[in-house]
């Protein structure tokens, strides 16, 4: 689904926008994802798992959301780069379309900023346009603080825990925490 660009000022001053992934989007996109990659334990992939990505898929990728009917990806551009993205998925089958699924992700240079806090209000909003969704749901990564504290913020609690839901390179394995956010209407 499409939605009106967003423009907003970040921590340090400069602007930032947040927006539907185009043809342009492509490079930048595969850069964000690489380097973001490597950056961190907590993102579900390694930097060479990257190669699978290519500008065809990801051309894809963005048709599939911008004419989704319900589903929004978002770019966040800061000076014409882009250094993250937020998505979120609605389920259509009965019996799980009161349930809104949530990803954000962003290069480290641009963590601090405000732009998870913007990204996640932006996605609160989309969900509480849907009458029918009564819950967002999202993961993350044991160790992942950061992340935590960002989504407790935001409304989101801790509902389950995956264990060893993430086996790195030396064989550390990690629990993933699951995490709700209730959508309360008057």
């Amino acid at each position: 689904m499409q939605i009106q660009e967003i423009e907003f000022s970040l921590k340090d001053g400069r602007k930032a926008v947040l927006r539907c992934a185009g043809p342009e989007d492509v490079e930048g996109t595969l850069h964000y994802l690489r380097v973001s990659a490597g950056e961190t334990e907590f993102i579900l992939r390694y930097p060479e798992e990257c190669d699978k990505y290519t500008p065809e898929k990801e051309l894809a990728f963005f048709e599939r959301f911008n004419t989704s009917p319900t589903d929004v990806m978002l770019l966040c551009l800061v000076d014409g780069v882009v250094a993250g993205n937020c998505q979120i998925t609605f389920n259509s089958a009965i019996k799980t379309r009161h349930r809104a699924s949530v990803a954000v992700g962003l290069m480290s240079e641009y963590w601090n900023l405000g732009i998870g806090t913007k990204m996640l209000e932006v996605m609160i909003r989309l969900a509480e346009e849907r009458a029918d969704v009564t819950q967002m749901e999202l993961e993350f990564v044991e160790g992942n603080d950061r992340a935590r504290h960002l989504y407790e913020k935001m409304g989101f609690r801790i509902t389950g825990v995956r264990p060893n839901a993430i086996r790195l390179k030396d064989g550390t394995l990690l629990n993933g925490y699951e995490m709700v956010r209730e959508i309360r209407r008057s």
